[in-house]
């Protein structure tokens, strides 16, 4: 990873498949990064972690022979959202979003009566205002190109879990923003996706010490989510466990 912000790995063409995707560099976002690529979209990828990034970048590249743009930076900084949209202008405009970047907020999960209100504050800033704010960004592209935003929830947005009441509560405000933004925005989809328990980091921190090993991998759900893409299903709230393809195990 050079020491500027944005490193294209392939190419400077532009294509007609320009996905952005948000918290790639491992779990989930690289997952659905991965699928994009082999689906033929160029990339815009970005992450807090600078090098392991890069490396994300660099294995996308070798296995797919995508383009990727990878921008480490913080997506609730205004001037990397900034980055984004402009790298995505150049390959020719986004035809996707997805917003997977987000964060678990206070850990280990605290009750709501304990949890330190500016932690609460910065995971409305990483799960709600960020991903609105990206959108906006690319909203012209997106409607010009008939695109879709594609925003990473969970079922801790619809259901009471103790001690999720930060994380689910930001996640629920995302949902809602979600369908308000898919009734605003008729020339674009807008789908809101619960991927289910899975294998990664933060699914980690917040169970810290237990093992969850018998979680599937992200790379479990990415057909789930790639269907809904390439079917371009109607906006709306979706699972992945009910999107997968037939003969897809769970």
């Amino acid at each position: 990873m050079c020491a500027g912000r944005t490193v294209p790995s392939v190419g400077d063409m532009t294509t007609s498949l320009v996905a952005v995707v948000t918290g790639a560099s491992r779990g989930l976002g690289f997952a659905l990064a991965g699928a994009l690529a082999e689906a033929g979209y160029a990339l815009v990828i970005d992450a807090r972690d600078g090098p392991a990034l890069s490396s994300a970048a660099a294995d996308l590249v070798s296995r797919t022979g995508a383009s990727i743009t990878a921008i480490p930076g913080d997506i609730a900084d205004p001037a990397h959202r900034a980055d984004l949209a402009a790298a995505a202008a150049g390959l020719g405009g986004a035809s996707l979003l997805v917003n997977n970047a987000g964060t678990l907020g206070a850990s280990p999960l605290p009750a709501l009566a304990d949890y330190p209100p500016d932690e609460l504050l910065a995971a409305f800033a990483v799960n709600v205002v960020s991903p609105v704010a990206l959108t906006q960004l690319l909203l012209p592209d997106l409607r010009q190109r008939g695109g879709a935003v594609l925003n990473v929830t969970s079922d801790a947005a619809v259901e009471a879990y103790a001690g999720w009441g930060g994380y689910g509560a930001a996640k629920a405000a995302l949902e809602q923003a979600s369908n308000v933004l898919a009734a605003e925005e008729s020339a674009i989809r807008v789908w809101w996706v619960d991927p289910g328990d899975i294998r990664t980091r933060m699914h980690q921190e917040a169970f810290p010490g237990e093992d969850i090993s018998d979680r599937p991998l992200p790379a479990s759900v990415a057909p789930a989510f790639l269907r809904l893409i390439a079917e371009r299903m109607p906006s709306g709230r979706y699972r992945a466990a009910d999107l997968r393809p037939a003969g897809v195990p769970a």
